[in-house]
């Protein structure tokens, strides 16, 4: 337990084995959150009557497949120099390398064609989605542990995560410790998680709204962690890349959110007339029945 208080220890090996088999365990953790979180959107979407469980499974598998296409192809163009040279690494996403603004933006590609073909609103289908995703990001950011990497600049505090001397970046110490930012991110995207499962039951907001406010939590998050990580990068002026595609998205998810309760002010003012101001759930508004 003492060890545990002055540090947090890194796995010795990326793979877990069971019997003969042997699994990635960043692979395995990025499954667990995705059953996880169709777990959790297919309850969402059946309780308010917007679509089946087998509808939400079929939207989060293409959902699935088009976000791990567009996460590496992000990764790919903004680290082309590790792959320039060697283009069988890029499908090798087992060793790590997913893009997590390419992984979202492929993702809710492929799932809006697949709601469209299923007939299902949209709104509401990625209100139902919004918690699921943060759950899936804190269960898969726990592959970064297993492989080593994506860790934060050095650091003294007891929670400093310990690093093997062939993952020590260069020109650091292997008796440095290194901020624990795959922890940092799981943590931010589980609080999250719970944030907007608790807006949406007492306070729900308006259908679609519930994912924007999503975009902008995590990628807020997602900025300052961005911040302390060490790994390369491209940098555009004192900030990385990835912090300036967290503050366009926060910058267009806070517009959105400010554009539509202006479009719909006066919906939204009749609606808390007529409730009292209590808390009715919006996805029914998007259901099927309703569009």
């Amino acid at each position: 337990m003492l060890s545990l208080v002055q540090s947090l220890p890194s796995p010795s090996i990326g793979k877990l084995s069971i019997g003969p088999v042997q699994l990635s365990a960043y692979g395995l953790m990025i499954a667990l959150g995705v059953i996880a979180a169709t777990m959790l959107a297919s309850r969402r979407l059946e309780r308010i009557g917007a679509g089946t469980s087998d509808e939400m499974q079929s939207v989060a598998m293409w959902s699935v497949f088009g976000g791990l296409i567009g996460a590496r192809l992000y990764h790919v163009v903004t680290a082309w120099e590790l792959f320039e040279d060697d283009l069988w690494r890029i499908p090798m996403v087992w060793k790590g390398g997913l893009g997590i603004p390419g992984g979202l933006l492929g993702g809710v590609a492929a799932g809006g064609f697949v709601v469209r073909r299923l007939n299902l609103s949209l709104p509401a289908v990625l209100t139902a989605v919004a918690p699921a995703i943060p759950l899936a990001q804190a269960i898969g950011r726990w592959g970064n542990w297993w492989n080593q990497e994506l860790f934060g600049r050095p650091t003294t505090l007891p929670w400093g995560l310990e690093i093997s001397a062939d993952k020590t970046p260069s020109g650091f110490s292997d008796a440095v410790l290194f901020h624990p930012t795959f922890l940092y991110e799981s943590l931010w995207s589980l609080g999250l998680c719970a944030a907007l499962l608790a807006v949406d039951r007492y306070r729900p907001l308006r259908p679609g709204r519930l994912f924007a406010v999503y975009l902008a939590g995590y990628f807020a998050g997602r900025f300052w962690i961005e911040g302390l990580r060490i790994d390369p990068s491209h940098t555009i002026g004192a900030l990385r890349l990835n912090q300036w595609v967290a503050l366009a998205v926060v910058v267009t998810a806070l517009g959105y959110l400010a554009v539509d309760a202006h479009r719909h002010r006066d919906d939204d003012s009749d609606r808390d007339e007529s409730t009292g101001g209590a808390a009715c759930s919006p996805l029914a508004e998007a259901s099927p029945s309703s569009q």
